[in-house]
């Protein structure tokens, strides 16, 4: 069996930058511990695989995959198959099945090798619980408990169909100096995957209204450059404490910069009557590499 792929930077407009992407194209005859084993061969944050739709008015259906799991949603791997079909079938619009629900992503082309994508998100974000801890978060952050909190947001867990402990921090020097402790992450951590995406207002900074920074040892990833799927749960958090009722924002979140591998991730998010109705997830995309999958004995 030989299978092409794709390699992308998910969430630039400039090669080597943002979050790096596989995508294996027509890849309906592999069986799910191929795709996991696959997935670990690459040692990319997540190997999406494109499939065939199970509706004929759906473009396509998709797995993901980090070297460890598979994953029911994350937002690079969307992104980056949103603009990978939207270049393959010169369209403005595509309908992508994934576990998590069926997503309808719009897609801009730039040129013949890459372009943006945005998306509403299928599974609006929930809270799952409190994270009140405090003394145990700084400690496994490696900051203290003062520098936790950034206006009005405290941490707690949330999820958009990836749970992910949301754990903001007082200012991006903060966030810049983290210094993880794992003798007792899983206890402090112990929802889903145990991922934490720690997060900053920047008013200091010009192009971004936040940054942020992802960690995932449970996901077989140590720090993450650009994730969707945190910022997707993200949204949640903004709409439950932040101050207005009603009305749409939109944000611009950084993240990777610590890591040498800039993101920049788009978040939307629209209240009525203090009820969060709808978030959405955008960001470009760009190809920097194909090949052949050789599996043949």
């Amino acid at each position: 069996m030989k299978l092409n792929y794709l390699l992308l930077d998910v969430f630039t407009r400039e090669r080597l930058k943002g979050n790096q992407l596989a995508v294996v194209l027509k890849a309906d005859g592999l069986l799910d511990g191929e795709m996991q084993a696959i997935a670990r061969e690459f040692n990319l944050s997540e190997t999406v695989f494109i499939l065939k739709p199970q509706a004929e008015r759906n473009t396509a259906s998709v797995r993901i995959f980090t070297p460890e799991v598979e994953l029911p949603f994350a937002g690079h791997p969307t992104v980056g198959a949103a603009v990978v079909l939207g270049l393959q079938k010169n369209v403005t619009a595509v309908r992508i099945e994934e576990q998590v629900g069926l997503i309808t992503a719009l897609f801009e082309k730039a040129d013949r090798r890459s372009g943006a994508a945005k998306f509403g998100l299928p599974r609006l974000p929930q809270r799952i619980a409190a994270l009140d801890d405090r003394a145990a978060v700084a400690q496994a952050l490696g900051i203290g408990a003062d520098e936790l909190g950034c206006g009005a947001y405290q941490p707690a867990v949330f999820s958009a169909g990836v749970e992910f402990h949301l754990v903001p921090v007082r200012d991006a020097g903060v966030l810049a100096r983290i210094n993880l402790d794992m003798g007792q992450w899983k206890q402090t951590f112990p929802h889903g995957h145990n991922s934490v995406y720690v997060f900053t207002e920047t008013p200091e900074e010009a192009g971004n209204d936040l940054a942020a920074r992802m960690f995932a040892p449970g996901m077989g990833l140590g720090e993450d450059p650009g994730t969707g799927a945190a910022a997707a749960a993200l949204i949640g958090l903004l709409s439950e404490q932040a101050a207005f009722q009603s009305g749409q924002i939109d944000l611009v979140l950084r993240q990777g910069h610590e890591m040498g591998r800039p993101c920049r991730i788009t978040i939307q998010l629209r209240k009525e009557g203090g009820a969060l109705i709808h978030g959405g997830i955008g960001g470009d995309a760009v190809i920097v590499a194909e090949g052949v999958l050789d599996l043949d004995d």
